[in-house]
């Protein structure tokens, strides 16, 4: 397995409208591996789509199951996913590892149906709400050469800077006299 390199804006790439996968194979299997340690490997990421590391095939990975207390599937593979009904409307906030500097706040459906395939080919149906609905929603605009930054509310006041952390000082980073 390997970490990929993520595409970050604004590399015209990650405008790129991916194609359907048609073909599940081992080599899709390994690229899934690759893209799940990649996501693991991100800031607290709950999903990424291959898009973002230079694959423009309809595939997308989200697990939301570290946030407490909300309804989820937990691990999902999705594979040529395709949102079939939905309800509901909210913003929320949301920040992308292809735009590792900002977040904003977008709107998306609060309840959707999707269809996909698993990485064998396999057709599943999930039903999803909240966070896990929006997580999927951003991942899948990716397949469509969209960024959360397409999908912002206004223009003005909706795009806030990511707040950089230093670390803390411990006894172990400091210089010694």
């Amino acid at each position: 397995m390997a970490i990929l390199e993520i595409l970050v804006y604004p590399d015209p790439r990650l405008k790129q409208v991916s194609t359907p996968v048609e073909k599940f194979d081992d080599s899709l299997r390994n690229f899934i591996a690759d893209l799940e340690e990649t996501m693991r490997a991100g800031p607290g990421g709950v999903g990424i789509a291959a898009p973002q590391v230079g694959r423009f095939e309809r595939i997308v990975i989200v697990d939301v199951s570290s946030k407490p207390k909300i309804p989820h599937h937990g691990h999902l593979v999705l594979i040529n996913p395709v949102v079939i009904q939905h309800d509901g409307w909210e913003v929320g906030r949301e920040g992308c590892l292809s735009v590792p500097n900002y977040t904003g706040n977008v709107g998306r459906w609060e309840q959707i149906r999707l269809s996909a395939q698993d990485q064998w080919g396999n057709a599943c149906v999930f039903e999803m709400q909240g966070f896990e609905a929006r997580a999927v929603q951003h991942e899948m605009d990716h397949l469509q050469g969209l960024l959360f930054l397409d999908r912002l509310v206004s223009r003005r006041g909706s795009l806030f800077k990511r707040k950089v952390y230093k670390p803390a000082v411990t006894n172990s980073n400091v210089e010694k006299d």
